[in-house]
């Protein structure tokens, strides 16, 4: 039961977590900082490189919420618990892109140019995909 709420939790913790600031940016130490989040993150990249915006929405949007949905619905008998490998597959698709962000800081603070800290929202985010990644290895377990 318990798995249940976490996982159902996670269907509104995602959407919260992909408008979070990820990170907060600027070039010059003083002026302000702007917040980057997934959903403003994948705007700029719409606007300049589409091909990569698909594969961030990939990681960062659809993998996730095809996961937990499909984890759902294993949970509440809908779908053959034989689908929880593939599910598991897919989770794992999503911590590529905390990896990218975390590189991403590594690299802006190692070159020097302008200041990058990280944000709640980064925090909730890689919350998200652990937990749900817990829950699903949970789940399989019990299956």
């Amino acid at each position: 039961m318990l798995l249940r709420v976490a996982n159902l939790s996670l269907l509104i913790l995602y959407p919260v977590a992909w408008a979070a600031p990820l990170l907060r940016a600027g070039v010059l130490p003083l002026f302000g900082l702007t917040e980057i989040s997934v959903l403003s993150g994948l705007k700029s990249l719409w606007d300049t490189d589409l091909f990569l915006a698909l594969i961030v929405a990939i990681f960062a949007l659809v993998a996730p919420y095809v996961k937990t949905v499909g984890l759902t619905l294993v949970q509440f008998h809908l779908i053959d618990p034989r689908a929880l490998p593939v599910l598991q597959a897919i989770g794992k698709l999503a911590m590529a892109d905390v990896f990218l962000i975390a590189l991403y800081v590594t690299l802006s603070k190692g070159i020097g140019i302008g200041r990058i800290e990280t944000a709640w929202g980064l925090y909730l985010f890689t919350g998200c995909i652990l937990a749900s990644l817990f829950i699903g290895h949970r789940a399989q377990k019990i299956a």
